[in-house]
């Protein structure tokens, strides 16, 4: 065989080889593809799981959170009826007794009917209508607790 021959042998088997590597390439390309869009989608769906999972959580403590709420408005005015039937009921006492059990029904039955949020909008509705106490208060409570926690 001759050294043009060979030469010539030589390259179409250069060029069968890139061709080949072409191919293969393109099939790896390909599978790549196909394994980046799987696992995109595997983590999408993971994600809304997650998201799926984390709000109903969320909603759960807050049901056991109004459920709560509701119970501790059921025993002030619970604890109300006790203070009326067993407290003093003449003189300033029973004044200052009747007063408190009527609070404890008031709030009581604010808390069962209401829950958490009403008790936020309440909250809400009266900074808005008296501004400078409120943050006087907040000022107030913001030194007694920095008191109470340096220590």
């Amino acid at each position: 065989m001759s050294i043009q021959q060979k030469e010539k042998n030589f390259k179409a088997a250069g060029a069968n080889v890139g061709e080949a590597t072409k191919e293969a390439g393109a099939v790896v390309g390909e599978a790549t593809k196909d394994v980046f869009a799987k696992t995109g989608d595997a983590v999408k769906d993971a994600a809304a799981t997650v998201a799926h999972k984390a709000a109903d959580a969320g909603s759960y403590v807050a049901h056991k959170a109004e459920d709560a709420t509701a119970a501790v408005g059921g025993e002030m005015k619970s604890l109300a009826g006790t203070l009326r039937e067993k407290g003093p009921h003449d003189g300033m006492l029973g004044n200052a007794s009747s007063a408190v059990a009527n609070t404890l029904d008031t709030y009581g039955r604010e808390l069962q009917e209401h829950g958490l949020s009403g008790i936020a909008d309440d909250i809400t509705n009266t900074v808005r209508r008296h501004p400078v106490p409120a943050v006087l208060i907040g000022i107030g409570l913001g030194f007694l607790l920095a008191r109470v926690f340096s220590k």
